[in-house]
């Protein structure tokens, strides 16, 4: 295995992580560590794509940074409002 499979696996166990302690009630999705933890996945994703290209993968990843940023964004509002 090669560094980025393992850049790409970490992501991916961000992501898979995060999810689980939301369905398990363990994480509020409208917090800041849920975006948080799926944006350093996926970008651990992407970079591993950058040695294994795929169009499909590249775009959710893609998608799933940027709805992320948004999240962090919108946790980080919250935070100032209170």
């Amino acid at each position: 295995m090669t560094t980025y499979d393992w850049i790409g696996l970490a992501g991916m166990a961000l992501i898979l992580g995060a999810y689980f302690l939301l369905q398990a009630g363990r994480m509020r999705g409208h917090g800041l560590a849920y975006p948080l933890l799926n944006a350093l996945g996926a970008l651990g994703v992407l970079i591993s794509l950058r040695y294994a290209f795929n169009l499909s993968a590249f775009v959710l990843e893609l998608a799933w940074f940027a709805i992320s940023i948004y999240g962090i964004v919108r946790a980080l509002g919250r935070r100032r409002g209170a």
